[in-house]
């Protein structure tokens, strides 16, 4: 009596033609699909799409995965990627010309300490912090009039990581994912490498409104054991099988429900794929971070350091398939100097060689052309210096959201170029002005994507990563 009534509990009553369906091309075929693990798109009645198998492109894309490198915090364009001889010529002098409001009080105009050096056969000036970084130069294309809404780290975070200043949009890894699946189903399409949390945190690879299937997996690139780098990746109760049983059946009581209901059910279909990819990265996430099959010179070439384990780390995951990497610099805003600019010299001696090893051994495997590297932050820095602050004496720059650098190289980027012009003193974009949407919308058309046509429908519209606005940097494609 016990079992009938529990079996009555979770098998609902089906009628005739519920049941042929299911015997014929219904639940049948879906419970063989999730047995076999093959998580194609699956198109529901609202037009959505959910699945991290391969998806078509809209057109040819040039680049098939994403390795971002986000230096969290505020990189200073003036004294990286942007020189500017005048701030040397009038350094101490107050700023002639427009006054850009700044989000603190600010000072007089203040020379970089750091020299610029012309490198590569394009002869792009780049500073001696980044040594390295310059000796590959004629792989990169220097973006130099970046713009953005907000002075503020949340919403500069937020725009440059989920195309809106405002929390509740899903991450650029999340629309990747949901626009092209990713290549290997055993691990995550979307992964964030950082040692500890950037200011925001989740929010910034979350999936909002989209399938959870396709929120980024935080890793922290601080564990070296590959055993321990996602906590509880071993069962410890349950052998492969008894797990593979257990994962089916959760499976099919899921996908019941779900038939039941007669709505689509994105949360539901996302848990039923996430155990499946949880039970199969057991054996795939080991071996992907055990950075100890790499030869001592290709270790050597990242160091010990937390950026630099993480570029290897990318490195491997791109190997393996995995479509999108997210990189962040370090715990809170390293890049952050208002205290002290010469803070960047020591964050990148940490980043410069990774970087440059990295972009190396992407070109040696084959996968350089097919992989987009970017390196970005969420907004630049002043050419004048901040005011005192408190009783100490500043040395550095406040929040510059008017004209920024990030590059980009790979992936069907031009090589040995800059686009874009600041002022004479690199406060404000003046010539080619790009705006964070701009950026995302290259990124996509890099992929092979749309970015007005990647949509989801959600509380009554169609969103999209670039909101309303957006256009491709169509002069810096190869």
């Amino acid at each position: 009596m016990t079992k009938d009534l529990v079996f009555k509990s979770i098998v609902p009553h089906v009628t005739r033609r519920q049941a042929l369906g299911r015997m014929g091309s219904g639940f049948g075929m879906i419970a063989l699909a999730s047995l076999l693990g093959d998580y194609r798109a699956q198109a529901h009645t609202d037009g959505s799409v959910t699945g991290l198998g391969p998806k078509p492109t809209h057109f040819p894309a040039k680049a098939k995965h994403v390795i971002l490198l986000f230096l969290n915090g505020g990189m200073s364009q003036v004294d990286t990627f942007d020189p500017k001889p005048m701030l040397t010529k009038y350094h101490g002098q107050p700023m002639p010309g427009e006054d850009l409001k700044t989000s603190n009080q600010t000072g007089n105009l203040m020379r970089s300490p750091f020299s610029f050096k012309r490198c590569g056969q394009s002869g792009i000036e780049v500073s001696d912090i980044f040594p390295r970084v310059g000796e590959s130069i004629d792989d990169i294309c220097v973006i130099r009039s970046v713009y953005t809404d907000l002075p503020a780290h949340e919403p500069a975070l937020m725009l440059m990581n989920c195309g809106h200043s405002q929390l509740g949009r899903p991450s650029m890894g999340s629309w990747v994912t949901y626009g092209l699946g990713t290549e290997n189903q055993n691990l995550p399409g979307f992964v964030v490498l950082c040692p500890g949390t950037p200011i925001v945190g989740p929010p910034l690879w979350n999936s909002a409104f989209l399938p959870g299937i396709y929120q980024g997996t935080h890793i922290s690139n601080a564990e070296r054991d590959p055993e321990k780098i996602i906590e509880y990746i071993r069962n410890k109760r349950l052998s492969l099988s008894q797990q593979r049983k257990q994962v089916a059946l959760l499976a099919k009581l899921d996908r019941l429900e779900i038939e039941q209901s007669h709505e689509p059910d994105t949360q539901l279909e996302a848990n039923i794929q996430s155990m499946e990819i949880a039970y199969r990265m057991q054996t795939e996430v080991p071996d992907v971070f055990d950075i100890g099959q790499e030869s001592n010179s290709i270790r050597e070439g990242y160091g010990d350091g937390n950026f630099g384990i993480a570029c290897l780390m990318a490195l491997r995951l791109v190997e393996r398939g995995v479509r999108m990497i997210q990189i962040y610099s370090g715990n809170v805003q390293p890049w952050d100097n208002h205290e002290d600019i010469m803070v960047h010299q020591k964050l990148a001696r940490e980043a410069d060689q990774p970087i440059a090893s990295l972009i190396r051994d992407l070109k040696s495997r084959g996968l350089f052309e097919e992989t987009l590297v970017i390196c970005g932050t969420e907004f630049g820095r002043t050419p004048v210096v901040q005011a005192t602050l408190g009783s100490r004496v500043a040395n550095g720059r406040d929040h510059n959201p008017y004209g920024f650098t990030i590059w980009l190289a790979g992936g069907g980027i031009k090589g040995g170029m800059t686009y874009g012009v600041t002022d004479d003193f690199g406060f404000k974009a003046v010539e080619n002005p790009v705006h964070v949407h701009d950026v995302h919308a290259t990124i996509l058309h890099l992929l092979g994507l749309n970015h007005e046509k990647l949509t989801y429908s959600y509380s009554g519209r169609n969103f999209r990563l670039t909101d309303v606005s957006g256009k491709v940097i169509k002069e810096i494609i190869a």
